[in-house]
């Protein structure tokens, strides 16, 4: 009898369960391909549920399908860690206690270590942070190009060259998204100064856009798989980026097949009819500047809200353009959070930290260095003075919507005093600023003349002083929402530096700040360093580089003009850099940086690809695995790299272009290629690049597509792109 009841309770749980697992929608059944599930999905929506799909409920999220039980998408800003969380319906921040995290360096920092590896692993800790508190989406990396030192957020991006950019972001990507965490990059496209940021009208040459512009966006899309993209403010040929024809329809979603899908940045539609029929998948933050103000509980009335529905309702655009959008935020849900297969995450670890501090270390530029005065051994000097806000002022804060909030943040200073001792090490200010604002200037509330006073008085009777100076992330310095407005150091540094040199020449400069900046001190002072915005782990960073821990060997990811006037864009005037309010055009078309102080014979003070070492490397001759190559073949160039010091270390061997007679105007060399490499003392190791022939093309705008000609072409392997070490000449078929 109990077997008998037994086996009737077992057959009913049986039977109950094959009739659960058979009534399971097709939408919620991983074992179907996405696609499919896609498809179902929105064949059960009505069409309000797939308009609320399609645009913000909150300041950071979407609503989802709760019907369907399709969750919510849950945004936060990046590039550089994952923000502190943010109010519903106001800038405010929450008040959270578990949301400080880990603060990476930002990305100019990143770029400066040519280490595609140490990319990944960056991209992967912030996706584990991201995915831990709970993220959907982190808002980054971004890859606009460095134009001028002048863009106030040019430290949040990659540098001038759009094949660092490129190299450097896919693995990123791949990084974030190996965490079920979508990345996003951004700011597509030519959003490449904050000054009228939100309708300046960009005219760019098409060759100047393929070539420049957008190679780093593709390589996200093609090679890293990007699961989002996020529009900018700016207009391109008269018409808003974030549903822009060409960009979007023509470019993004049609010559490079992107999947994902594109959200505004915040306050960026501007039309509905525009986003119906261009491409805009998500809208976020209308009625907004992005950064501190927004109209309340506005979500309704967004572009792609009640107005997107009571169009087509009119049948004034067509159901499809949202079926295609709704698609899209579908993929992101089956990818993301609707993936019970994609890891946990963790947050705020040791480990973090770990990568934090070695892209930090492996960042920072060694930029001048007579007489060995770097690296200080820990026994050299009994009084070390250090002078500079920048020693001591948070820098994981400020810049706009990169702001973090930090479980951890060492400042030079103590890494400096935890380095050599207490009693050691001494501090000043020497200068002020004011706090950090996002939206405008706040004069210094410190008395100049005392801070200078004091710093002087120390200086002098010191054994070594290192002045940590730069700019802050305050509002007109690297921050979100306005461009710098002098090339100079504020807050009077320059001035401090040469009255600090007259009463001590053994001085230091470390400049920390993600922009070019004069150096009218420069030939006076023995040794200068480029650091960047390090993050949590900053002050150990800095240090073990100081102390000799570490051998430097960050590379310049952009050039240092030797005055504003030798940058590119900045030499043709206002029209093309800041524009007249209205309209811009990029006249240095395709001569970026580098490309601009090599093809027109101007020096940089310090060229793209610059970084000295602890140690010295010698080049040998290049060489290649054979001296005629056809379209479709890949060119070996080898050279080897001894390092004849006595102490390891690293340099990024650079590979740049040269075409013999082009049929179009070309960059003097442009890089396309490189590989750090890492030696110990007395080591020598043959370095091998690829280089494709495909990547030798330019892009011919007449004929819309890209060239290469049968021609001589000369690849330089070099220490930066004014230091060429050996070249060699192939013939192209």
């Amino acid at each position: 009898m109990k077997k008998l009841f037994f086996c009737s309770i077992l057959a009913l749980f049986t039977s109950q369960t094959q009739a659960q697992t058979k009534s399971v929608p097709v939408y919620l059944d991983e074992s179907k391909p996405i696609e499919v599930r896609i498809n179902d999905a929105l064949s059960k929506m009505t069409l309000e549920e797939k308009i609320a799909m399609i645009h913000a409920q909150s300041k950071f999220s979407t609503p989802g399908c709760p019907r369907l039980g399709i969750p919510e998408i849950w945004m936060s800003d990046g590039p550089h860690g994952v923000r502190m969380e943010i109010d519903w319906d106001t800038w405010g921040h929450a008040g959270w206690t578990n949301d400080s995290c880990t603060a990476f360096p930002a990305l100019t920092c990143l770029a400066a270590t040519f280490d595609p590896e140490l990319s990944l692993e960056y991209g992967n800790a912030l996706g584990e942070e991201a995915r831990f508190r709970k993220k959907d989406i982190i808002l980054g990396p971004g890859v606009n190009i460095y134009r001028t030192p002048m863009n106030g957020r040019n430290f949040e991006y990659l540098g001038e060259d759009p094949y660092l950019a490129s190299k450097m972001v896919v693995p990123f990507i791949k990084g974030v998204q190996q965490n079920g965490v979508a990345a996003c990059m951004k700011h597509f496209a030519l959003n490449n100064q904050e000054l009228w940021r939100g309708h300046i009208d960009v005219e760019v040459s098409d060759r100047a856009l393929y070539e420049i512009y957008l190679p780093a966006f593709k390589a996200g899309v093609e090679e890293g798989n990007v699961w989002a993209v996020m529009g900018s403010y700016n207009k391109f040929r008269g018409q808003y980026c974030s549903h822009h024809e060409i960009l979007v329809n023509k470019i993004l979603k049609g010559e490079w097949g992107f999947d994902g899908i594109l959200v505004t940045d915040w306050g960026s539609a501007h039309d509905t009819k525009e986003a119906a029929l261009n491409g805009l998948d998500i809208e976020m933050g209308s009625w907004t500047n992005g950064l501190t103000w927004g109209e309340s509980f506005a979500y309704d009335n967004y572009f792609m809200a009640q107005p997107y529905l009571d169009m087509i309702k009119r049948g004034e655009v067509s159901e499809s353009t949202l079926d295609d959008k709704v698609k899209r935020v579908l993929r992101l849900n089956f990818r993301t959070n609707m993936n019970r297969n994609r890891p946990y995450g963790s947050f705020a670890t040791p480990e973090h930290a770990d990568v934090a501090r070695r892209v930090a270390e492996q960042g920072i530029v060694l930029m001048k260095n007579e007489k060995n005065f770097f690296p200080i051994a820990k026994d050299k000097y009994k009084k070390i003075i250090i002078i500079g806000e920048n020693a001591t002022r948070s820098l994981t804060v400020g810049g706009g919507s990169s702001e973090l909030k930090v479980k951890q943040e060492i400042s030079p200073l103590e890494g400096l005093k935890a380095k050599y001792g207490e009693n050691n090490v001494s501090y000043t200010m020497g200068y002020g600023s004011g706090p950090t604002v996002y939206d405008s200037f706040v004069p210094s509330p410190y008395n100049a003349d005392s801070l200078k006073k004091e710093a002087l008085a120390l200086a002098k009777d010191a054994d070594v002083v290192l002045f940590f100076g730069g700019l802050n992330k305050n509002f007109q310095q690297d921050c979100e929402g306005a461009d710098r407005i002098t090339y100079d150091l504020p807050f009077g540094q320059n001035e401090l530096i040469d009255d600090l040199l007259k009463v001590n020449k053994n001085l230091g400069v470390i400049l920390v700040s993600g922009n070019a900046v004069s150096m009218p001190w420069l030939d006076k002072i023995p040794a200068l360093m480029q650091s960047w915005y390090l993050g949590s782990e900053a002050g150990s960073a800095t240090a073990n580089v100081i102390a000799g821990d570490i051998n430097p060997s960050g590379k310049l990811p952009y050039s240092v003009p030797r005055k504003l006037e030798d940058n590119g864009a900045i030499s043709f005037g206002t029209i093309s850099y800041p524009g007249d309010s209205i309209k811009q055009i990029y006249k240095e078309d395709i001569l970026v940086g580098y490309r601009w102080h090599d093809t027109k014979k101007i020096p940089a003070l310090f060229p793209f690809g610059y970084g000295l070492s602890y140690t010295t490397f010698e080049y040998g001759k290049a060489n290649t695995d054979k001296k005629e190559y056809g379209k479709d073949e890949t060119i070996k160039v080898s050279i080897t790299v001894t390092n004849k010091g006595k102490i390891d270390g690293a340099e990024s061997v650079q590979v740049y272009a040269s075409q013999s007679k082009p049929s179009l105007e070309r960059p003097e060399k442009e890089l396309k290629a490189f590989k750090k490499v890492f030696l110990k003392a007395g080591e020598t190791k043959t370095v091998d690049l690829i280089v494709p022939v495909k990547d030798l093309a330019f892009f011919d705008d007449k004929a819309h597509n890209w060239t290469v000609e049968s021609d001589q072409f000369t690849l330089h392997c070099a220490a930066s792109s004014a230091d060429v070490k050996s070249s060699v000449a192939v013939k192209i078929k």
